[in-house]
Order: structure tokens, then sequence, then C-alpha cells
């Protein structure tokens, strides 16, 4: 299999779906980015970047039942795939052997 290059902003969702598990889905996927990253992320650009990782085979998404408390709608629950823990340890290797032997 040829290597997936993976952008910043992919690296954090794979890793929030990763850390999060079974509760993975868009409000704390969301909120983990925001509070661990400090970074603002926008519902469209997260949700563009899921299906995105889902198109790469990286990430496996499902919709849970409705519930009366959602209005009647269902959750997107995302799951990584073994392709994307690949992906992250890739990712991971490459900017330490980038960083390897700087000190800054």
């Amino acid at each position: 299999m040829s290597a997936i290059y993976l952008g910043e902003f992919e690296q954090l969702v794979l890793l929030a779906v990763l850390r999060l598990g079974e509760k993975a889905y868009g409000v704390p996927i969301r909120a983990e980015i925001e509070n661990r990253a400090g970074r603002k992320v926008t519902v469209g650009a997260l949700y563009a970047t899921l299906d995105r990782l889902e198109s790469k085979g990286l990430v496996h998404s499902w919709f849970a039942d409705a519930t009366a408390q959602r209005g009647g709608r269902s959750k997107r629950y995302f799951k990584l795939l073994p392709a994307g823990v690949e992906a992250l340890s890739s990712s991971r290797a490459v900017f330490d052997r980038m960083w390897e032997g700087l000190n800054v």
C-alpha cells in the first residue's frame, strides 16, 4: 500500500476519533480538538475532513438510532480503521525523523 499523507487538521481529527473511541461523533470530536489543540473548528470543516478521511479508507462512519432528545435525528459515529492507525503512525514517524537532532 502506498503512503497516505495527512495534513495537520486530518491528523488532529484522526487523533480525536482515536482518543474518543465509542463516543466519537461530531460534537465531542470538535470539542476534543478545540480543548486539546486550542484551535477553533467549524462544523463544515470537521465534516468535510471526516468525509475525506472516510473516502481514503481511514475511518468508518455509521448512524445510530434516532432519538427524541435530538428531534428525531440520529448521530453519525466514527471509528478509526487499521489504515487510519497506520497513516497516523507513519505521519508521526516522519515528524520524529524531521525533528531528530534539532535543538530548538
